[in-house]
């Protein structure tokens, strides 16, 4: 019975640690720079990329089917965006936590799709060269 306790409190630790450096990691990413390019290409006006641009960039993602890269379709940024966004609308004491984590997951696809489409024009005058 206490193999089974403690197992199970050193499960749950471990799926709080690698939460965590999964945020850490997608904030990592989020903060670099973003081109003009996809602000304008996702249609976003405002000068900073925010929470809700989240879906303006995933359809940007999606029309261009050769970005896909290593990251997918985001799949587990999507479900944490989504799981905070339904959190922030629940429980109003977590809205303002709520539009910051959603806005670090807008950045980090805008990011990925800057970085993707950076490499697919690094590709094509590379090919153009040869």
């Amino acid at each position: 019975m206490i193999a089974a306790i403690l197992f199970m409190v050193s499960a749950a630790v471990f799926v709080r640690f690698a939460l965590y450096y999964w945020r850490a990691m997608i904030s990592r990413v989020a903060v670099q720079d973003i081109s003009d390019r996809v602000r304008i290409a996702a249609g976003i006006t405002a000068p900073e990329i925010g929470a809700r641009d989240f879906r303006s960039i995933l359809s940007l993602h999606d029309l261009a089917q050769n970005l896909r890269g290593s990251n997918g379709a985001f799949r587990p940024v999507r479900a944490y965006y989504s799981v905070v966004e339904k959190l922030g609308s629940l429980i109003p004491a977590m809205a303002n936590w709520a539009n910051g984590e959603m806005a670090t997951c807008s950045r980090y696809v805008a990011v990925r799709v800057d970085q993707h489409l950076e490499r697919n024009k690094a590709r094509a005058a590379q090919i153009r060269g040869i």
